[in-house]
């Protein structure tokens, strides 16, 4: 969606025969903080990446996070800090749906299914679990409310790890600052685990790398505060993602 959203929002709708011509876009992206996040993935639109019509998503991702190992009484321990591990998380998810092509910006709903797959790294982990099959539910808009405005929202649910992921954006054009729209954004996970993350950040999206370098490859960066409820302290993330019309 990254692609064909940015690109329908870019400024008076620049290269719209282009667009029109793409079918496949290629993306990844990396969001790293206390907790790090990295995905790749594959939309494919028969129709076009930007028109009306059937599109199909497909992605892989790694997550790895530290958290502590146990909750009781610190006194058990001497009063040192309870011992930690880490949750090692492999997660793919194929869906397909439709997405609405406007003038105005794009909206898409896909579902199908995902897999999940987690290790515990600690000395009480016995086997490595099995995976787990479920399905994914994943909704977007990205509408451009003015010529210079970027209005962004996406809600991702899955069954296989029973885990929720949404964030929301505004950004504004600023010309002959910086190509690309620049604003806030906020962001929301959660899972069966009791594991809790927000974010609240400020992002630059839908800027192109120089020619020289790509002149196919357009990015989003975004930094900020973020708060785990089981680390029980603020700290700081970073994001990057870029996506690629083939």
């Amino acid at each position: 969606m990254l692609c064909a959203a940015a690109g329908l929002a870019g400024p008076d709708g620049a290269c719209a025969d282009e667009r029109e011509e793409v079918r496949t876009v290629l993306f990844g992206s990396l969001d790293a903080g206390r907790s790090t996040f990295v995905s790749a993935g594959a939309k494919f639109a028969p129709e076009g990446i930007a028109r009306d019509g059937v599109a199909a998503l497909a992605t892989l991702g790694y997550g790895l996070r530290a958290e502590r190992d146990w909750w009781g009484d610190p006194r058990a321990t001497g009063g040192a800090a309870p011992p930690r591990i880490l949750r090692h998380t492999v997660q793919a998810g194929a869906v397909a749906g439709w997405q609405w092509v406007r003038g105005w910006g794009v909206a898409a709903l896909f579902a199908g299914p995902e897999l999940a797959f987690e290790v515990l790294d600690s000395p009480g982990t016995k086997r490595l679990p099995s995976p787990r099959i479920g399905a994914r539910v994943q909704g977007e808009v990205w509408a451009r409310p003015t010529d210079a405005t970027l209005v962004t929202a996406t809600l991702i649910a899955g069954t296989a790890r029973w885990s929720a992921w949404g964030r929301v954006s505004w950004g504004v054009r600023l010309p002959g600052v910086i190509p690309a729209y620049l604003g806030p954004e906020a962001a929301l996970y959660a899972d069966r685990t009791g594991y809790r993350k927000w974010s609240l950040g400020l992002h630059a999206t839908d800027f192109a790398l120089p020619a020289i370098i790509s002149p196919q490859v357009s990015l989003r960066v975004s930094a900020g505060w973020v708060y785990e409820e089981q680390v029980r302290r603020p700290g700081v993330y970073g994001t990057l993602t870029a996506w690629m019309p083939l």
